[in-house]
């Protein structure tokens, strides 16, 4: 994962590395218990639906199409693997677990790394977008307040200017977080992450957060600022830009893959952050996301307090999914 330690001795590290995995992981049993609606709504329902059935049939088969698409795996991925299951006769209703942990385990390897980039000894900026409400802003407070208690030198840029107190907002964060933020009210995005990249190339910061804005109700414009910002990192530090990262609250189900096609259509999305997603059903959409976009799901919000953000693992997701 991360080298963040790597200049201390052996003990120091050993401690350093405990400190962080302690930060940044999550147990398994904790993952169980915040995905535990989705396992309901995603793989208890599907089973529960065939279990008294010897074969399978088209009505069935319709059946289990309909919960997939409950279940916010989307309609085009639902059909693909109901279909799938059309075409052979081997899989028995009875096998339908180890069936859908084996297409969904496909899915995610599929995707790119989940493995969230970072670079020693560099500046690594962290391109936040997605819609407002998502959990953006909170979003990037947990990431920088991680980032601080692991040992690293952090800047904020508030690039929401459109939002009414977005700066505001995000200032508040900052201060819980510790952590430093260039703010200019007012003015335009590009502005102030020019700014944030010139301080954090110049006072030497490890890592550069840029929050955006997220509205949707003029697309043209939203787009047009999202990519004068992107063209600002381009110009100034793009060595340094490790992720251009999508929120996504886990509670919009579906609605999340509209998102992903907008924000894509704007900028080059690497990965995506799913908060909200401790006693959410739709879960799911981890599955859709990268089925229909090849884009891994990097971190995780699992609760409301500073410390609950943590990286995603596909393993750890699927085994406790379908435990």
């Amino acid at each position: 994962m991360f080298n963040f330690f790597k200049k201390a001795d052996s003990q120091s590290t050993e401690h350093c590395e405990e400190k962080n995995k302690s930060l940044w992981n999550f147990s398994f049993e904790g993952l169980k218990k915040t995905i535990s609606n989705t396992t309901q709504n995603l793989v208890n329902n599907v089973v529960s639906s065939v279990k008294e059935e010897e074969e399978f049939d088209d009505f069935i088969l319709d059946d289990m199409e309909d919960i997939l698409i409950k279940a916010d795996l989307g309609v085009s991925l639902a059909s693909s693997i109901t279909d799938k299951l059309r075409k052979q006769t081997k899989v028995k209703p009875s096998q339908i677990k180890q069936f859908l942990k084996d297409e969904f385990t496909t899915i995610l390897k599929s995707a790119s790394s989940t493995e969230l980039n970072y670079k020693d000894e560099e500046l690594n900026i962290y391109f936040i977008t997605g819609v407002n409400g998502a959990g953006k802003t909170t979003l990037i407070a947990k990431l920088a307040n991680n980032f601080r208690l692991s040992g690293k030198k952090v800047l904020l840029a508030a690039g929401d200017t459109f939002r009414a107190a977005a700066e505001e907002q995000l200032d508040i964060w900052a201060k819980r977080a510790q952590v430093d933020i260039v703010r200019k009210d007012g003015i335009d995005a590009a502005a102030v992450v020019f700014d944030a990249i010139k301080k954090a190339q110049n006072e030497h910061y490890d890592v550069l957060l840029i929050d955006t804005a997220g509205r949707l109700h003029n697309k043209r414009n939203l787009m047009e600022e999202l990519n004068k910002v992107k063209s600002v990192i381009d110009k100034l530090a793009p060595d340094a830009l490790r992720e251009c990262m999508l929120v996504l609250d886990a509670n919009t189900g579906q609605n999340g893959l509209s998102q992903a096609k907008l924000f894509s259509e704007a900028v080059n999305i690497t990965s995506v952050a799913l908060t909200k997603l401790d006693g959410s059903a739709k879960g799911g959409i981890i599955i859709a996301i990268a089925k229909e976009f090849n884009l891994p799901v990097k971190l995780i919000g699992v609760g409301e307090k500073l410390e609950d953000l943590k990286l995603f693992n596909a393993n750890d997701f699927l085994n406790a999914l379908f435990e």
